[in-house]
């Protein structure tokens, strides 16, 4: 019996006797691997349904976390890479704003705001003067209570947690870069005494690398502003875990013009948890973070018959528009002409509004996608992607999208995982391949290190 993360919840199927699949995770779930092995049989569920996770509960697992959570917490902010420790940064500054992911993203900020408001508030500024900013990007505000998940129930008691507004009318334009980026940064960010930039690093396909000055730009930017960022990959595309595109150039020239003053970047599992922290400059603690998430992330390259993978569960397949991603993945260990079945979740249909709008617009499709292959629009931008697998493998997405959307997106819908599996396997030979984390599962590639903007 083997399983797959599928939301909160997994999802389980098997295999002939005699087909043994290659399981391919990367070496930050070693542990899962291990307990896979030896937690016995599966929890069953009825056909294409997902069946609980056994073992501790999530609140359960994240209680057990946190005594080694907080100890390399204190670890790192004690001994800042490149930097005063932040208390000394935040002497005589009036107030300060802290930047953290949103819900989409792996980052544990709930195991680590507190510590970082206790050392604000050493260093001179209270509780009254600090703002979080969720750095979101383009993507959708999170509720009030997403908000208060994010956070932790005891930093947002005491400070107020804020959505970004990505529209220009709520960001200071603060010139532009010499690539041709306007720089439009939220007003309330902007304007703060004292920026500290949170986020989990991990290898992301148009900057290299999440984490670092990342938190700032895109994710407190304008919409024109990210577009104008992130088209630059079209003419200069970089390779998951280098730092050397025109993407992450463009993002860190950011700090010319507003500076980050400290940073605090983890290192998380799949399951959130906590495995390095990383404080200090937002540059050398970022290349120090960067090191780390190299060796956990990235895996030698394969070449599968066929592969099934899923995205790894909540958050990483709340949306279409972030599963893509883990089918980009996927496809990266398949041969060409192989198929590939995806598991992800997708609650939240789309994810995207303008990624939606395209997609459901009608007219003539092939016309729209050579438009995107020539002028970068961001949220359409993923339809371009995913045209690129389709057009080398057939997909088989397992989620809880209508038929009709799977099907619009050029997906083949599974109505049941095992009846899918088995026809898939009838008609297969060769080596399968199983990705149980596939959003965060990279083959290996030359990493080219960089260490500011050119």
């Amino acid at each position: 019996m083997y399983r797959l993360p599928y939301g909160r919840k997994e999802l389980t199927f098997r295999l002939p006797d005699g087909l043994r699949p290659t399981v391919v995770a990367g070496h930050a779930w070693d542990d899962w691997m291990s307990a896979e092995r030896d937690r016995g049989p599966a929890v069953e569920a009825d056909e294409g349904m997902p069946a609980e996770r056994g073992g501790t509960s999530a609140a359960e697992e994240s209680n057990a976390e946190r005594p080694a959570a907080s100890r390399l917490i204190a670890e790192a902010l004690a001994s800042p890479i490149g930097s005063p420790p932040l208390r000394e940064v935040a002497q005589g500054r009036q107030n300060a704003v802290i930047l953290i992911s949103d819900l989409s993203r792996l980052c544990p900020s709930y195991l680590f705001l507190e510590a970082l408001l206790d050392e604000l508030n050493a260093g001179g500024i209270p509780d009254s003067r600090i703002r979080v900013v969720v750095a979101l990007g383009a993507h959708r505000r999170q509720t009030e209570s997403e908000l208060e998940q994010l956070a932790g129930p005891g930093a947002y008691r005491r400070v107020r947690v804020l959505n970004h507004s990505s529209n220009p009318a709520d960001c200071v334009r603060l010139g532009v870069t010499r690539r041709g980026t306007p720089v439009e940064i939220n007003r309330l960010v902007a304007e703060a005494d004292l920026r500290i930039a949170t986020g989990n690093i991990e290898p992301h396909r148009l900057a290299g690398m999440s984490g670092g000055a990342k938190a700032l730009f895109p994710g407190v930017a304008s919409v024109p502003s990210i577009e104008a960022n992130h088209s630059l990959s079209m003419a200069n595309p970089t390779s998951p875990g280098t730092l050397d595109g025109d993407v992450r150039r463009d993002i860190e020239e950011m700090l010319s013009f507003l500076p980050v003053h400290f940073l605090f970047n983890t290192v998380a599992d799949p399951r959130k948890r906590l495995l390095a922290a990383f404080a200090g400059d937002v540059t050398a603690a970022h290349r120090r973070g960067v090191e780390k998430a190299r060796e956990l992330f990235f895996v030698p390259a394969a070449a599968f018959d066929l592969t099934i993978a899923s995205a790894g569960g909540h958050p990483k397949d709340l949306q279409l528009y972030q599963a893509i991603k883990s089918l980009q993945n996927a496809a990266a260990f398949t041969k060409p002409g192989a198929p590939i079945l995806l598991a992800a979740e997708c609650g939240e249909l789309y994810g995207n509004n303008v990624f939606q709008a395209w997609m459901e617009a009608g007219g003539d499709r092939q016309a729209a996608l050579e438009k995107l292959r020539g002028t970068f629009v961001l949220g359409a931008h993923k339809w371009e992607q995913l045209d690129r697998i389709l057009a080398k493998h057939p997909v088989y997405l397992c989620s809880s999208l209508p038929a009709s959307i799977a099907e619009l997106i050029g997906c083949r819908p599974v109505a049941s995982l095992q009846e899918t599996i088995d026809r898939l396997v009838a008609s297969f030979s060769g080596e399968a391949g199983i990705l149980p984390f596939a959003s965060i599962t990279f083959t290996e590639e030359k990493a080219s290190p960089w260490h500011g903007p050119r």
